[in-house]
């Protein structure tokens, strides 16, 4: 394997300098990338060099297995050597040279059992961390959920109010801004279109169920006026007073 100097800070053989301590495993990093144009423009971006280049970036975990390994001078990703150690690792699990190379940090506790931890990958020549499941569901749903929210609003406010607003000139607003709202009949008769649209694609509502045995439905308020009319018509007769109306008094003869 060629060797390729070390042009990173926190690299322990830049200046004597001790190495940074990594950020722990799970530690979000998706929000920084790693460049080193020097780099690139010294060395060629293969599956045999891309293991140094991704040592330089800050996504290196230095007590990794592959450390080890390259301190006893083997390809940090020979994968006969790794099986055989327990700890954290990084594989090289996909390659596209020269443009993707994607590299998987997991802990190895047998030869046969490993938990994958993270993911990061090399797009022409920017290292990145990939996001968690979870996270890119996370995000995914709640930029769903403000564009479907957005919707409702703007929707309410067309049917909330149909038309515009005419104020009045600036000096007599300043009097008394009285709005003049104006029905807008192509917006009337959109909506009216739409409706008619929803109504042809709903089922027909289901006739009312029966009335169950010895149920009297009670009379509406046209039978009931109905029925009342005529017996009213009939039995009305201009009521008199038996006191008042009486007629002229009858005097007593004698």
């Amino acid at each position: 394997m060629a060797a390729t100097p070390n042009t990173a800070a926190g690299n322990p053989n830049f200046e004597g300098n001790p190495p940074a301590a990594p950020p722990p495993p799970g530690t979000d990093m998706t929000g920084i990338c790693f460049r080193d144009q020097l780099w690139l423009n010294t060395y060629p971006l293969d599956r045999n060099l891309v293991f140094d280049y991704f040592a330089l970036s800050p996504f290196y975990d230095w007590s990794c297995n592959n450390e080890q390994l390259r301190t006893r001078s083997i390809h940090p990703l020979d994968i006969s050597h790794l099986s055989k150690m327990k700890g954290t690792e990084y594989i090289l699990s996909e390659v596209m040279e020269p443009h993707l190379f994607v590299f998987r940090m997991q802990k190895r506790d047998s030869p046969e059992k490993v938990t994958a931890m993270l993911t990061y990958y090399v797009m022409d020549g920017s290292i990145y961390q990939a996001p968690q499941l979870c996270n890119v569901f996370a995000a995914r749903v709640g930029r769903a959920l403000y564009h479907i929210s957005k919707a409702f609003t703007t929707a309410a406010s067309k049917l909330e109010k149909i038309g515009y607003v005419d104020s009045d000139s600036e000096s007599a607003a300043i009097e008394s801004k009285v709005g003049k709202e104006t029905i807008d009949l192509k917006e009337i008769k959109r909506i009216d279109l739409i409706l008619a649209s929803l109504q042809r694609k709903l089922p027909p509502a289901p006739p009312p169920p029966p009335f169950p045995e010895g149920y009297a439905p009670p009379p509406t308020a046209e039978g009931e006026n109905g029925s009342e009319a005529l017996p009213a018509t009939e039995s009305q007769v201009p009521s008199v007073d038996p006191i008042i109306d009486q007629g002229p008094p009858k005097r007593m003869k004698i």
